[in-house]
């Protein structure tokens, strides 16, 4: 059994890396088999991971909009 790692924070993660782990997330919960309290710890980082997505994308959108008010 390979041994755990901790996962690296998510708030040193590019967007690409952080929606890489989220689309990898979703693909093992959809499989269903993992233990549930393993399931709920990669839930709650695929939350995060979402948020973070999100605020990436936010602070993108807002430059944009600054750039194109210039």
């Amino acid at each position: 059994m390979p041994k755990k790692t901790k996962p690296q924070p998510i708030t040193d993660l590019t967007f690409e890396q952080a929606f890489a782990e989220l689309e990898e997330s979703v693909r093992t919960l959809e499989r269903g088999d993992l233990p549930l309290e393993e399931s709920l710890a990669l839930y709650e980082r695929g939350q995060e991971l979402s948020a973070y997505c999100a605020k990436l994308l936010d602070e993108a959108e807002l430059k944009v909009q600054q750039v194109e008010a210039s």
